[in-house]
C-alpha cells in the first residue's frame, strides 16, 4: 500500500481574510485531509473553520503535539500515513516546524520514509527579514532569549558581536508581554551604530516595522509593541 504524505500547512499570523495570506493551492490540500497533527486543538479547529473545510470538524482526526508531548508519544501520530492516509501538520501560527514543536514529527517522518511536503504560506521570520533592510544573504534565528535580565543582556552582547563581526543578521523573539523589557535591554547593551529592526503585528492592520540605529531608537518614542507578536533583528 502506498504511504500517505505529511503536508506542512502554514496558518495565518493575523486575523485578516485567510485568502490574503494562504494560497488557494494550500487551502485545496487542506480540503483533502482528514487527519491533522496540531499544536492546540481549539486554534486548529478555528483555522479549519476559517478555511471553509467541507468535511465536518467532528469527523476529522486530531493529534496534539506541543511542548508537553513526550517523544515516545509521537510515533502513533504518523500511523495513518503508514496506512496510506496523508496528514496535515498545523502550527499555532505561521510555518510549521520553524520555532515550533512540529519539527520532531518531521524528523520522524523522514526516518520512516514518509514524504514531507512543505506548503506555501506566511513565515513571520522571513517577512521580518524581507522588510528589515538588513543582510538577507546571511542570517540566523536565535529563538527566545534568557528571561533573567542579566543573562538576556549577555546573550544580546553575543548576538550583536556576531551580527557586526560576521555581518550576519540576528533574529530573535520574546513572549509578547515581555517585549518592552527586551527592547529596553537592547537599547542598554547595543552600540549606538548597531541597527535594530522591530517588526510587530505582521500581516495585521496594526503592522509596525521600523529599522533604525540604536541611537535613533533612543531618541524616538517607545514603540507600541506590548503584548503584540514581535520579532527583533540586529544587524550592521
Amino acid at each position: 500500500m502506498p504511504r500517505g504524505k505529511l503536508y506542512l500547512i502554514p496558518t495565518p499570523i493575523g486575523e485578516g481574510l485567510i485568502e490574503e495570506v494562504i494560497p488557494q493551492a494550500t487551502l485545496s490540500v487542506v480540503q483533502q485531509l482528514h487527519v491533522f497533527v496540531v499544536e492546540e486543538l481549539r486554534t486548529a479547529r478555528r483555522f479549519l473553520s476559517r478555511a471553509k473545510i467541507t468535511t465536518p470538524i467532528n469527523a476529522l482526526t486530531f493529534f496534539e503535539l506541543n511542548e508537553h508531548t513526550a517523544p515516545e508519544q509521537i510515533y502513533p501520530f504518523l500511523q495513518p500515513a503508514l496506512d496510506g492516509h496523508s496528514i496535515g501538520l498545523l502550527s499555532e501560527a505561521g510555518a510549521p516546524a520553524v520555532a515550533d514543536p512540529g519539527a520532531a514529527l518531521v524528523q520522524l517522518a523522514h526516518g520512516l520514509r514518509i514524504d514531507v511536503v512543505p506548503m506555501v504560506g506566511p513565515s513571520s521570520i522571513l517577512l521580518a527579514l524581507m522588510a528589515s533592510g538588513l543582510n538577507g544573504q546571511s542570517f540566523a534565528f536565535a529563538g527566545y532569549l534568557p528571561i533573567p535580565s542579566h543573562e538576556r543582556r549577555e546573550r544580546l552582547k553575543q548576538l550583536e558581536h556576531t551580527a557586526i563581526t560576521s555581518r550576519q543578521t540576528q533574529l530573535f523573539i520574546e513572549t509578547p508581554y515581555r517585549n518592552l523589557a527586551l527592547f529596553a535591554d537592547i537599547l542598554l547593551t547595543a552600540a549606538p551604530s548597531t541597527r535594530l529592526c522591530v517588526a510587530a503585528g505582521l500581516t495585521r492592520p496594526e503592522q509596525f516595522i521600523r529599522t533604525a540605529t540604536i541611537a535613533q531608537w533612543k531618541a524616538a518614542p517607545v514603540p507600541d509593541i506590548h503584548k503584540k507578536p514581535c520579532l527583533f533583528l540586529l544587524g550592521y
